[in-house]
Formats: C-alpha cells, sequence, structure tokens
C-alpha cells in the first residue's frame, strides 16, 4: 500500500458512501426535492441542488475526519490488536493523520456553512459528537453506542437542513439512525476477541425496532410506505443472515462480517426512508449508492 493509499484507507472510502446516503435521506425527508422548478417545467438546473452537493461535501469531511481520528486515538491500542492497519505499520504516522483529520472535519463545517448557519452548526454538532467518540465515548458501554448513533443522527439532520424548517419539524427521525447505529456499535466490539451473545440478540431487537419505526411512519401524511416497502425487505435480508450466523459461534471473523453488512445496508435503510419521502425513482436512486460503497469496499477496510 501506498502512502496516499494508507491516508485514503485511514477515511474508510466505503463508509463514506453511507454518510452520503444519510444526507440524500434528509434531503428528501426536508420536502426540498419537492420544491425544485424541475418538478414542475421538467427543466434542469444544476444550481438547483447546490444545497445538497454542498451538504454532500460536509459529510465527506466530517465523516473522514472522525473515522481518521478514531485510529489516531487508537493508535497505541492497535499497534497490539491491529497491527495491520495504516499507523502502527507504519505506512501513516499520528501526526499526518491528525493533519488530514482536522483539515477534513474543518473543511465539512465550511462546506455546510455554504447552505445555511443551521448546517454550520449542525455540522459543527457532528464533528464534537465524532470525536468525543473518538476521545472517550466508545469505551463507554452505554453511551458509546449513542454517541457514535447520535453522528449518524446529527448528519441526517444536517441532510435535513437544506430546508431549516423541516429540521424542527421531522427531528425525531434521527432517532432511526441512532438506534441502528447504537446496534452495529454494540456488535462490533466483538470484531478483535469475539462476540457477546446478549449484544448479538439485542442487535436483533434494535434492527427489528428500527423497522418497525420506518414502518410507523406511515402516519405522516408525507410519507408513503407502500414505496418503502420493497427497500425495507432487502434491509432485513441483508442485516439478519449475518448476525444470526454469528450468534452460534460467536467467532470474531463472523460478527466482523455482520458489523460490515449492518454498516453497509445503510445505504438501504436510507433508500427505505428515501422512497417513503420522496418516492420509489429517488430511494432507487439512493440505493444505487450500495453497489458503489460495497465496491469500494473490496480494496479498503469498512470496520
Amino acid at each position: 500500500m501506498t502512502r496516499i493509499g494508507a491516508y485514503l484507507r485511514l477515511m474508510r472510502p466505503a463508509n463514506i458512501v453511507t454518510a452520503i446516503a444519510d444526507i440524500m435521506m434528509g434531503y428528501a425527508a426536508s420536502g426540498a426535492l419537492l420544491s425544485l422548478a424541475i418538478w414542475e417545467s421538467g427543466t434542469f438546473s444544476v444550481s438547483e441542488f447546490s444545497p445538497l452537493f454542498w451538504l454532500i461535501l460536509s459529510t465527506i469531511g466530517l465523516y473522514g475526519g472522525g473515522v481518521v481520528f478514531n485510529d489516531v486515538f487508537d493508535a497505541d491500542l492497535d499497534r497490539v490488536e491491529r497491527p495491520e492497519r495504516p499507523i502502527p505499520s507504519g505506512r501513516a504516522t499520528v501526526g499526518g493523520a491528525s493533519l488530514l483529520g482536522g483539515v477534513l472535519l474543518a473543511g465539512g463545517i465550511v462546506a455546510a456553512w455554504q447552505v445555511s448557519l443551521l448546517s454550520a452548526l449542525l455540522a459543527l454538532a457532528v464533528a464534537v459528537c465524532a470525536l468525543v467518540y473518538d476521545w472517550k465515548g466508545k469505551h463507554h458501554p452505554v453511551l458509546g453506542p449513542i454517541n457514535m448513533g447520535s453522528c449518524r443522527g446529527g448528519n441526517l439532520l444536517l441532510g435535513m437542513s437544506a430546508v431549516p424548517a423541516a429540521v424542527e419539524q421531522f427531528w425525531y427521525l434521527a432517532l432511526i439512525p441512532i438506534v441502528y447505529i447504537a446496534a452495529i456499535t454494540m456488535v462490533s466490539r466483538g470484531e478483535v476477541h469475539g462476540g457477546n451473545i446478549q449484544a448479538l440478540k439485542g442487535a436483533v431487537l434494535l434492527y427489528a425496532l428500527v423497522i418497525l419505526a420506518i414502518i410507523s411512519l406511515a402516519l405522516l401524511p408525507q410519507f408513503n410506505v407502500l414505496y418503502s416497502i420493497p427497500f425495507l425487505l432487502l434491509f432485513g435480508y441483508l442485516i439478519f443472515p449475518p448476525l444470526f450466523k454469528a450468534m452460534p459461534t460467536k467467532e470474531p471473523r463472523l460478527v466482523i462480517k455482520a458489523v460490515k453488512a449492518g454498516v453497509l445496508a445503510l445505504i438501504v435503510m436510507n433508500a427505505s426512508l428515501a422512497a417513503g419521502f420522496a418516492g420509489w425513482e429517488y430511494g432507487l436512486l439512493v440505493l444505487l449508492l450500495l453497489p458503489v460503497s460495497v465496491y469500494i469496499a473490496r480494496s479498503f477496510a469498512v470496520t
């Protein structure tokens, strides 16, 4: 691996694609698509999508910076448990990674500022949550998963901030990724030494809760659950089998596969929500990020 490749690996490119799906889903929930002239006149203008583009750039910086600092704070531990990672292997340095992470986080906040002050404040909140998790949060058995989930919830709200009023109206949608990411974080703690059966069972319950929560959005006049159902079926197919397979053995190898499946399935979860708010066509557009993420995951680690 080249030095540039090592720093790219620190950013977890495949995971960044899942963060873009968060933004696209939040953008759909904001109702921004309904106000675009393209739907009214059939014309297309790139400038109409500028808030979405800026917010995507923002999440690339925020997520990339957050996971880079994860390896910075874990450098000593990784020398024992993950010596193949870029920093302990010597292909990247703590100083270089810290500089990269700082630039990415700052860039994410600046990009969000191009949309609105609210977007910038949300980006700042996501950056702080990420740093707190990397520093101390990950070591707390209860608050750690919630802390990690809050980063994703904040990212969804960031996408929604394209229409600031939507954040106040639909803020509770952030609870869905918070619960889902909390479940993945619980499972991921068994990547090195093997899974905890209680954590794996708890993840099954939380996954089911997420699916029920999405279906319950049918109560909203803005959400068409019929468009969401096909995506939810695919979502369940992707997340449950790897988890059930890891339960009997609790082998680290199978736990890693369950975590990887959960992370990549974030795109499908977002697609199900996006379809409900903006139609199956837009949901399919979000879903197309999945093969992109899977392809990148062949070259770069997800966990």
